[in-house]
């Protein structure tokens, strides 16, 4: 894989338990409920659980497509990569770009919380100081930078023991609820009910706060050049840590329906969690959820921080940023110019955060504009699974199926979503979320009149892919095959 260095990625450094461990903990199970599920149940109520299930199942389309666009190329900027060879470079650069910006702000929405958590189990009275929690998140910001930056295998170890536990936390607490006596409510199979939203003004806004719960499990797709048979291995992983932390969601907002009055929810804010663990196990729960949640928002903030810097090492790579981007060190193999570009802007979005107010606000402000730019690159990636397949999909029922009409459901429900959003959102957030997006012009304007070879594609085409793919499928997964090349004769490291 050519770089300005002439270096890539260590290869073949994750295998499968890595890379599952790796979704389950971009998707920051106890920090998504901790700071989504008053947020969820102050919108539709005893109907939490139905939204997280009607989410789930065309988030599962985009989970196949980018399976199957796994298998046909592997590289570190995975949708950027792919809608670009698919769908058109410019939306492909964009999609990119969305995923950039969204990582970038949630260095802030992150990092403030693991600061405000980290000082209230110390003294909760320094816990609404947000000067004091931007300065500690920093702290944890920096140290999972240092992690990222010390390369994929010591990523990986630190991943396994902050989600380890974590999510040994949050299996007890699951069974201590099972043993409980709800004092809110009784279990209702309606709660699981679509029908329970109140109508489609109801069900419109349970889902597009569930749709946030789920974002992060992709970066099994950025880390693909680092994956043993990363061509099965990164959608597999995908697959089965969105399995996971949907069953930890389910029973979770299931919980707090029975377990905590819907009033204590709502007034509660980002203590719901707390208010469960305190319920369930008096004195010591609240505590233990809430280092749950700390180590969870850390644990993403690693993740996010391999997401982000792995598609600006394909851009520069790509020559659609700048090429110092695509530099790798010659100890860790890793970005390391990337890294340090992405540390550089958010620490100085920590100073501007910390004169905008509370850490609430911050948060709040974020998470929308956020989810704007998710459900935008996202819903162009499921768009481009169906047309880098389109000629397999009348082969079998199940190619029609799972590579044609579920993707394109998961598409049409996110660009739903975005849509849905843009009327509902305030001001700052939308001015945000698409105001990021527009910034991403100006690079694509640069780097296209430049001539960068990005723009002129070698097109994706699954059917044309799998059949050349027989006599390499003793070759490694993610490694270049000799003589594979792109239309105007540089080498395609990435495809079969």
């Amino acid at each position: 894989m050519r770089t300005s260095s002439g270096r890539g990625l260590r290869p073949n450094v994750l295998g499968t338990f890595d890379t599952i461990v790796m979704a389950v903990a971009g998707s920051a199970p106890a920090y998504t409920l901790a700071a989504t599920t008053a947020v969820l149940v102050g919108a539709v109520g005893f109907a939490a659980p139905a939204a997280l299930l009607s989410c789930a199942i065309p988030m599962l389309g985009i989970v196949l497509a980018y399976g199957r666009l796994g298998r046909i190329d592997v590289s570190a900027g995975a949708g950027y990569s792919w809608v670009g060879r698919t769908l058109h470079p410019f939306l492909g650069f964009l999609a990119g770009w969305a995923l950039v910006v969204s990582a970038t702000i949630f260095m802030v929405a992150g990092s403030l919380p693991a600061g405000q958590l980290t000082l209230w189990l110390t003294d909760p009275a320094l816990a609404g100081n947000t000067a004091l929690a931007s300065a500690v998140g920093a702290g944890w910001f920096l140290v999972m930078l240092l992690v990222v930056l010390g390369g994929a295998r010591l990523t990986v170890r630190a991943q396994i023991i902050m989600s380890g536990v974590e999510l040994l936390i949050l299996l007890v607490f699951v069974l201590g609820a099972l043993a409980h006596h709800g004092t809110a409510a009784a279990f209702d199979w309606s709660w699981l009910s679509p029908w329970h939203f109140g109508g489609a003004s109801g069900f419109a806004s349970g889902a597009l706060i569930a749709a946030f719960y789920f974002w992060g499990w992709d970066v099994t797709s950025n880390l693909s050049e680092e994956t043993r048979n990363s061509r099965r291995t990164a959608g597999l992983a995908a697959l089965v840590g969105v399995a996971v932390v949907f069953l930890i969601f389910e029973a979770y907002t299931i919980a707090v329906n029975v377990v905590v009055p819907a009033g204590e929810v709502r007034s509660g804010g980002a203590h719901a969690l707390t208010l469960l663990g305190e319920e369930i196990w008096p004195g010591v729960g609240g505590r233990l959820l809430v280092l749950a949640v700390l180590l969870s928002t850390v644990a993403t903030l690693e993740t996010t921080l391999i997401q982000v810097t792995r598609s600006l090492f394909a851009m520069g790579r790509d020559r659609t940023m700048p090429a110092a981007l695509g530099t790798v060190h010659r100890r860790w193999n890793t970005p390391w110019v990337a890294i340090a570009a992405v540390g550089a802007a958010a620490l100085a979005l920590f100073a501007a955060a910390t004169a905008l107010g509370s850490v609430g606000d911050i948060l709040a402000e974020a998470v929308r504009a956020m989810g704007l730019q998710v459900a935008f690159y996202y819903g162009l990636a499921g768009l481009a699974a169906v047309v880098a397949y389109r000629r397999l999909l009348l082969t079998s029922v199940r190619e029609f199926l799972l590579g044609g009409v579920w993707p394109l459901l998961g598409s049409a429900f996110l660009f739903w979503a975005f849509a849905e959003a843009l009327g509902s959102l305030d001001g700052v957030s939308v001015a945000i979320g698409l105001g990021g997006l527009a910034l991403g012009l100006v690079p694509l304007l640069w780097y296209w009149r430049r001539g960068s070879a990005y723009y002129r594609p070698a097109r994706l085409d699954a059917a044309r892919t799998l059949a050349t793919a027989g006599p390499y499928a003793s070759a490694p997964y993610g490694s270049a095959v000799p003589g594979a090349r792109r239309d105007d004769g540089e080498t395609l490291a990435t495809d079969f």
